[in-house]
């Protein structure tokens, strides 16, 4: 299986707060907490692009031949299948509850029932990253980048 982490290149900002490592790093132990093994995972980092019209082609550039693609992303589904790709989209698993915006905020409240929304292995990781005070500093601003 290969895991594509998108959005790479983005982090420490209020949409993407963590780094591609730290999110890999992430999954990485939630699929071991759940006994998934890991030699049969691929995961790649992959940077955003402009141009959404040869974005398949930039895909496959970065990783190994599939058949079959399992997405949650509709606009991801249609540049696949426009490719010739066989999709299957995932439908999101109770998404109101199970959404990393929401989970982002209760973590910079210090609502601590955040923990009950992503698997223990994660909780520890957003603990050793000291995600809540990461999350604060950006929040206030301070993490934009500076226009000179």
């Amino acid at each position: 299986m290969i895991i594509v982490v998108g959005s790479a290149q983005f982090n420490y900002s209020e949409k993407d707060p963590f780094t591609a490592g730290e999110r890999i790093l992430m999954l990485r132990e939630a699929m071991k907490e759940v006994n998934i093994d890991l030699g049969r995972l691929i995961m790649i980092p992959l940077n955003n692009t402009e141009n959404n019209h040869s974005w398949v082609k930039y895909l496959e550039s970065y990783i190994p031949p599939f058949d079959v693609a399992y997405t949650g992303n509709q606009f991801v589904a249609m540049l696949l299948r426009g490719a010739g790709y066989r999709v299957v989209q995932q439908p999101l698993f109770s998404r109101e509850i199970y959404v990393s915006t929401l989970i982002r905020e209760k973590i910079l409240k210090g609502d601590e029932t955040w923990r009950n929304l992503v698997p223990a292995s994660v909780a520890k990781i957003l603990d050793e990253l000291d995600a809540s005070n990461r999350l604060r500093v950006i929040a206030s601003g301070e993490a934009e980048p500076q226009k000179w």
